[in-house]
């Protein structure tokens, strides 16, 4: 009598897994953050190190700190917006948006606030979170009440939000009001902030945080927002420009003046005003685009604007320039 004996397949380590923690930690803390998302699919082992904050301490001593730029665009064919990353090409100096597949569909839009690895969005009524580690979201606790939001910033671990809150009283009137939220408690402070001056009845246009201050522009004035104080004052020599979406980088403030087509910096510790030189051939590029964002990128300056490439088509092309 004889038997057919079938021999167990033994599956082997793999040699990455072989290796010690401390030399695993290393080699994935040297891979650029963008494909963090794809190592963690491997096995738990490395969904467990990309997840860790010790491999963020472990970038940082090893100096492979990295900036990403994410995009938010709005699709007119479907109505969403869709969530983007730049990415460079592979020996390239050239850039291109890749939208996140786990990210396709944003639920709605707001403002953006980058906090370590997580991005906080800030809507009317509503609130999430993104995890640029895995590019998942994670709803944080409700907003306590409306807003119509014009600016929010990061302050010593807090994130503010400026806007204008409707009046429950008489239901017409709107309030400047400054909503509170500690990213360590993951919850909103329970009592909203009157700005210790007055605004006047002009809508808040826009806002940006800057060495935990909060410059705030409305349409006659600019004024700055100290958190420790909680009061407003005005800056006359910020609004010497009416200056729209500012972006700050290495402590100078920028923003594309359409109306003159040139790009300004503001420096709060001079406290003048400057034309950024060398951009001559960017510049022409800008001309005729119906709207514009500049953002901060590190140290240096990505510029998102819209151009028509073909009249016929009527198509839209996003260009970024850093």
């Amino acid at each position: 009598m004889s038997f057919k004996v079938r021999a167990k397949k033994e599956h082997s380590p793999s040699m990455i897994t072989s290796l010690p923690y401390d030399i695993i930690m290393n080699i994935i803390a040297c891979v650029p953050r963008c494909y963090y998302p794809t190592i963690s699919l491997v096995s738990k082992i490395f969904r467990s190190l990309v997840a860790s904050p010790e491999l963020y301490k472990r970038r940082s001593l090893l100096g492979c700190t990295e900036h990403c730029l994410y995009g938010v665009l709005y699709n007119y064919d479907t109505s969403d917006y869709r969530l983007y990353i730049l990415r460079r090409k592979v020996n390239s100096n050239d850039h291109y948006l890749v939208m996140i597949p786990s990210l396709r569909f944003m639920p709605f839009a707001g403002r953006y606030v980058p906090v370590g690895s997580k991005i906080y969005v800030v809507g009317h009524s509503n609130a999430l979170s993104i995890d640029c580690r895995f590019h998942t979201l994670q709803p944080i606790s409700p907003i306590p009440k409306p807003m119509s939001y014009k600016a929010a910033g990061i302050v010593e671990g807090k994130i503010y939000v400026i806007g204008e809150c409707n009046d429950e009283v008489s239901g017409s009137r709107w309030w400047k009001r400054v909503m509170v939220f500690d990213t360590e408690t993951e919850m909103w402070e329970p009592k909203m902030i009157k700005p210790g001056m007055e605004l006047g009845d002009s809508s808040l246009i826009d806002g940006v945080v800057m060495e935990d201050k909060i410059c705030m522009r409305n349409y006659e004035n600019s004024f700055v927002y100290g958190p420790e104080e909680g009061k407003w004052e005005k800056d006359e020599m910020l609004n010497a420009q009416r200056w729209k979406e500012l972006c700050v980088v290495d402590g100078l403030l920028y923003f594309y003046d359409v109306y003159k087509k040139k790009l300004r910096a503001y420096d709060p510790k001079q406290r003048c005003w400057r034309v950024v030189t060398g951009l001559e051939e960017l510049l022409p590029k800008i001309t005729g685009s119906w709207r514009m964002r500049t953002v901060g990128y590190g140290v240096n300056l990505a510029h998102f604007f819209h151009k028509y490439n073909d009249a016929r088509t009527n198509t839209t092309v996003i260009w970024c320039v850093g």
